[in-house]
Protein backbone atom coordinates (compact mmCIF):
# COMPACT_ATOMS: atom_id res chain seq x y z
CA UNK A 1 0.00 0.00 0.00
CA UNK A 2 1.36 3.60 -1.18
CA UNK A 3 1.97 6.03 2.51
CA UNK A 4 0.95 9.72 2.66
CA UNK A 5 3.27 12.21 3.16
CA UNK A 6 3.36 13.89 7.15
CA UNK A 7 3.51 16.87 5.43
CA UNK A 8 3.90 18.72 2.03
CA UNK A 9 5.60 22.13 1.32
CA UNK A 10 2.72 23.45 -0.67
CA UNK A 11 -1.41 22.86 -0.92
CA UNK A 12 -2.58 23.60 -3.94
CA UNK A 13 -5.78 23.43 -4.53
CA UNK A 14 -9.56 24.93 -5.94
CA UNK A 15 -12.00 27.58 -4.42
CA UNK A 16 -15.32 27.00 -5.61
CA UNK A 17 -18.05 29.97 -5.44
CA UNK A 18 -20.99 28.06 -5.74
CA UNK A 19 -22.63 31.28 -5.55
CA UNK A 20 -21.04 32.16 -9.05
CA UNK A 21 -21.05 29.18 -10.78
CA UNK A 22 -23.88 29.34 -13.58
CA UNK A 23 -23.41 25.64 -14.71
CA UNK A 24 -22.37 26.51 -18.08
CA UNK A 25 -19.93 23.37 -18.22
CA UNK A 26 -17.02 25.14 -19.63
CA UNK A 27 -14.45 23.93 -17.21
CA UNK A 28 -15.83 19.71 -18.30
CA UNK A 29 -14.90 20.96 -21.70
CA UNK A 30 -11.59 22.88 -21.41
CA UNK A 31 -10.83 19.90 -18.73
CA UNK A 32 -11.59 17.35 -21.63
CA UNK A 33 -9.58 18.89 -23.87
CA UNK A 34 -6.23 19.69 -22.36
CA UNK A 35 -5.75 16.37 -20.52
CA UNK A 36 -7.00 14.89 -23.88
CA UNK A 37 -4.41 16.47 -25.90
CA UNK A 38 -1.33 16.63 -23.19
CA UNK A 39 -1.19 14.85 -19.56
CA UNK A 40 -1.30 11.24 -19.54
CA UNK A 41 -3.84 9.01 -22.24
CA UNK A 42 -6.60 10.47 -23.75
CA UNK A 43 -9.64 10.53 -21.67
CA UNK A 44 -11.55 8.51 -24.23
CA UNK A 45 -14.75 8.14 -25.36
CA UNK A 46 -18.07 5.46 -25.75
CA UNK A 47 -20.64 5.67 -28.35
CA UNK A 48 -20.08 9.44 -28.44
CA UNK A 49 -23.05 10.06 -31.05
CA UNK A 50 -24.82 6.57 -30.28
CA UNK A 51 -28.02 6.15 -28.26
CA UNK A 52 -25.97 5.40 -24.93
CA UNK A 53 -22.90 7.78 -24.79
CA UNK A 54 -20.17 7.54 -21.94
CA UNK A 55 -17.00 8.72 -21.57
CA UNK A 56 -14.10 9.46 -18.88
CA UNK A 57 -14.38 13.14 -17.18
CA UNK A 58 -11.90 14.49 -14.26
CA UNK A 59 -14.62 17.14 -13.74
CA UNK A 60 -18.01 17.35 -14.15
CA UNK A 61 -21.02 19.62 -12.69
CA UNK A 62 -24.26 18.45 -10.69
CA UNK A 63 -27.23 20.68 -10.28
CA UNK A 64 -29.63 20.17 -7.67
CA UNK A 65 -32.65 22.82 -6.94
CA UNK A 66 -32.21 23.25 -2.77
CA UNK A 67 -34.87 24.58 -0.82
CA UNK A 68 -33.79 26.26 2.06
CA UNK A 69 -35.64 26.26 5.46
CA UNK A 70 -36.34 29.88 4.64
CA UNK A 71 -36.74 31.54 1.61
CA UNK A 72 -37.17 30.41 -1.97
CA UNK A 73 -35.61 27.32 -3.84
CA UNK A 74 -32.44 27.55 -5.15
CA UNK A 75 -30.54 25.97 -8.51
CA UNK A 76 -27.68 25.04 -7.39
CA UNK A 77 -24.58 24.22 -9.27
CA UNK A 78 -22.30 21.90 -7.89
CA UNK A 79 -18.74 20.81 -9.66
CA UNK A 80 -17.06 17.83 -8.69
CA UNK A 81 -13.73 16.81 -9.43
CA UNK A 82 -10.53 15.44 -6.50
CA UNK A 83 -10.02 17.05 -3.70
CA UNK A 84 -6.85 16.88 -3.32
CA UNK A 85 -7.16 15.12 0.12
CA UNK A 86 -4.55 15.37 2.96
CA UNK A 87 -5.55 11.92 4.37
CA UNK A 88 -6.47 10.19 0.85
CA UNK A 89 -7.83 7.30 1.49
CA UNK A 90 -7.33 6.63 -2.48
CA UNK A 91 -3.65 6.74 -2.00
CA UNK A 92 -3.59 4.04 0.97
CA UNK A 93 -5.56 1.63 -0.25
CA UNK A 94 -3.39 1.32 -3.86
CA UNK A 95 -1.61 -2.12 -4.22
CA UNK A 96 0.79 -0.81 -6.56
CA UNK A 97 1.92 2.68 -5.23
CA UNK A 98 0.26 4.04 -8.47
CA UNK A 99 -1.67 6.78 -6.70
CA UNK A 100 0.14 9.16 -4.67
CA UNK A 101 0.60 12.63 -3.22
CA UNK A 102 3.29 14.65 -3.84
CA UNK A 103 6.28 16.17 -1.07
CA UNK A 104 6.57 19.09 -3.04
CA UNK A 105 2.74 20.62 -3.57
CA UNK A 106 0.28 17.73 -2.41
CA UNK A 107 -1.13 16.82 -5.79
CA UNK A 108 -2.76 13.86 -6.06
CA UNK A 109 -1.68 11.79 -8.99
CA UNK A 110 -1.72 8.87 -10.64
CA UNK A 111 1.35 7.21 -12.28
CA UNK A 112 -0.47 5.20 -15.22
CA UNK A 113 2.07 2.92 -15.24
CA UNK A 114 1.77 1.13 -12.34
CA UNK A 115 -2.01 1.28 -12.25
CA UNK A 116 -3.70 -2.29 -12.55
CA UNK A 117 -7.61 -1.18 -12.61
CA UNK A 118 -8.38 -2.38 -10.03
CA UNK A 119 -10.74 -0.02 -8.57
CA UNK A 120 -9.97 0.19 -5.01
CA UNK A 121 -9.06 3.99 -4.92
CA UNK A 122 -12.64 4.41 -6.69
CA UNK A 123 -14.19 2.73 -4.08
CA UNK A 124 -12.02 4.63 -1.35
CA UNK A 125 -12.69 8.20 -2.26
CA UNK A 126 -16.10 8.90 -0.64
CA UNK A 127 -16.65 12.10 -3.27
CA UNK A 128 -16.75 9.46 -6.59
CA UNK A 129 -13.64 11.80 -8.33
CA UNK A 130 -12.35 8.58 -9.65
CA UNK A 131 -13.02 7.04 -13.40
CA UNK A 132 -11.92 4.14 -14.63
CA UNK A 133 -11.24 4.71 -18.11
CA UNK A 134 -12.65 2.22 -20.35
CA UNK A 135 -10.38 2.35 -22.84
CA UNK A 136 -7.14 2.30 -21.05
CA UNK A 137 -8.50 0.40 -18.49
CA UNK A 138 -6.40 2.96 -15.71
CA UNK A 139 -7.77 5.17 -13.11
CA UNK A 140 -8.31 8.68 -13.73
CA UNK A 141 -8.84 11.84 -11.76
CA UNK A 142 -7.62 15.82 -12.11
CA UNK A 143 -3.85 16.48 -11.95
CA UNK A 144 -4.89 20.25 -11.34
CA UNK A 145 -3.31 20.52 -14.57
CA UNK A 146 0.11 19.75 -13.42
CA UNK A 147 1.81 20.01 -16.95
CA UNK A 148 0.36 23.31 -17.14
CA UNK A 149 1.16 25.06 -13.61
CA UNK A 150 4.54 24.27 -14.15
CA UNK A 151 4.73 25.10 -17.63
CA UNK A 152 7.21 27.93 -18.50
CA UNK A 153 6.33 27.78 -21.78
CA UNK A 154 3.17 28.86 -21.14
CA UNK A 155 2.17 32.83 -20.38
CA UNK A 156 2.16 33.39 -16.89
CA UNK A 157 -1.46 33.90 -17.06
CA UNK A 158 -1.89 30.39 -18.22
CA UNK A 159 0.41 28.70 -15.82
CA UNK A 160 -3.55 27.61 -13.80
CA UNK A 161 -5.79 24.85 -14.45
CA UNK A 162 -7.35 24.78 -17.77
CA UNK A 163 -10.85 24.71 -15.59
CA UNK A 164 -9.66 27.86 -13.57
CA UNK A 165 -8.36 29.96 -17.09
CA UNK A 166 -11.74 29.26 -18.86
CA UNK A 167 -14.77 29.77 -16.29
CA UNK A 168 -16.65 32.84 -17.63
CA UNK A 169 -17.95 33.33 -14.38
CA UNK A 170 -14.75 33.46 -12.27
CA UNK A 171 -16.63 30.88 -10.09
CA UNK A 172 -12.87 28.84 -9.98
CA UNK A 173 -9.60 30.24 -8.15
CA UNK A 174 -6.49 28.39 -7.92
CA UNK A 175 -3.49 28.94 -4.89
CA UNK A 176 -1.49 27.59 -2.43
CA UNK A 177 -3.41 27.07 1.01
CA UNK A 178 -0.60 26.74 3.15
CA UNK A 179 -0.16 30.57 2.32
CA UNK A 180 -2.55 32.46 4.31
CA UNK A 181 -1.87 35.12 2.44
CA UNK A 182 -2.69 33.48 -0.87
CA UNK A 183 -5.84 34.71 -2.56
CA UNK A 184 -7.67 31.00 -1.97
CA UNK A 185 -6.93 31.30 1.78
CA UNK A 186 -8.40 34.74 1.79
CA UNK A 187 -11.48 34.14 0.16
CA UNK A 188 -11.97 31.09 2.13
CA UNK A 189 -11.70 33.15 5.48
CA UNK A 190 -14.19 35.68 4.27
CA UNK A 191 -16.65 33.98 2.38
CA UNK A 192 -16.65 31.10 5.33
CA UNK A 193 -15.45 28.44 2.74
CA UNK A 194 -16.10 25.13 3.67
CA UNK A 195 -15.08 21.37 3.35
CA UNK A 196 -16.64 18.73 1.36
CA UNK A 197 -18.14 16.12 3.89
CA UNK A 198 -16.06 17.18 6.67
CA UNK A 199 -17.65 13.88 8.34
CA UNK A 200 -15.39 11.77 6.10
CA UNK A 201 -12.05 12.96 7.62
CA UNK A 202 -10.02 13.40 4.55
CA UNK A 203 -9.00 16.90 5.53
CA UNK A 204 -10.09 18.15 1.48
CA UNK A 205 -7.61 21.21 0.43
CA UNK A 206 -10.81 22.36 -2.31
CA UNK A 207 -12.55 24.51 -0.72
CA UNK A 208 -16.71 24.89 -1.67
CA UNK A 209 -18.04 29.09 -1.05
CA UNK A 210 -21.69 28.28 0.06
CA UNK A 211 -24.49 30.63 -2.33
CA UNK A 212 -25.32 33.47 -0.48
CA UNK A 213 -29.53 33.76 0.85
CA UNK A 214 -31.18 34.63 -2.55
CA UNK A 215 -34.08 36.53 -0.43
CA UNK A 216 -31.00 39.13 0.97
CA UNK A 217 -31.07 40.39 -2.62
CA UNK A 218 -32.81 43.13 -3.41
CA UNK A 219 -35.71 42.55 -6.02
CA UNK A 220 -34.65 44.41 -9.81
CA UNK A 221 -37.25 44.12 -12.39
CA UNK A 222 -34.66 45.04 -15.54
CA UNK A 223 -37.74 46.34 -17.49
CA UNK A 224 -38.75 48.99 -15.17
CA UNK A 225 -37.23 51.68 -16.94
CA UNK A 226 -38.73 51.26 -20.45
CA UNK A 227 -42.24 50.85 -18.72
CA UNK A 228 -42.21 54.18 -17.38
CA UNK A 229 -43.82 57.00 -19.57
CA UNK A 230 -41.68 59.45 -21.23
CA UNK A 231 -43.28 62.37 -20.66
CA UNK A 232 -46.43 62.68 -18.46
CA UNK A 233 -48.71 64.75 -21.54
CA UNK A 234 -48.08 63.09 -24.78
CA UNK A 235 -47.10 65.96 -27.58
CA UNK A 236 -47.57 66.86 -31.34
CA UNK A 237 -48.68 64.11 -33.33
CA UNK A 238 -49.13 61.83 -30.64
CA UNK A 239 -51.02 63.99 -28.70
CA UNK A 240 -53.31 64.28 -32.17
CA UNK A 241 -53.67 60.82 -32.56
CA UNK A 242 -54.82 59.76 -29.14
CA UNK A 243 -57.35 62.21 -29.00
CA UNK A 244 -58.43 61.25 -32.34
CA UNK A 245 -59.54 57.85 -31.14
CA UNK A 246 -60.53 58.90 -28.38
CA UNK A 247 -63.63 60.16 -30.49
CA UNK A 248 -63.72 56.10 -32.13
Amino acid sequence: MTTLPTSTQKKLGLVIDLDTCVGCHACVISCKGWNTENYGAPLSDQDAYGANPSGTFLNRVHSYEVQPTEGAAQLIHFPKSCLHCEDAPCVTVCPTGASYKRVEDGIVLVNESDCIGCGLCAWACPYGAREMDAEEKVMKKCTLCVDRIYNENLPEEDREPACVRTCPAGARHFGDFADPDSNVSRLTAERGGVDLMPEQGTKPVNKYLPPRPKDAMPEIDVLAPYLEPVVAEPKGFISWLDKALEKL
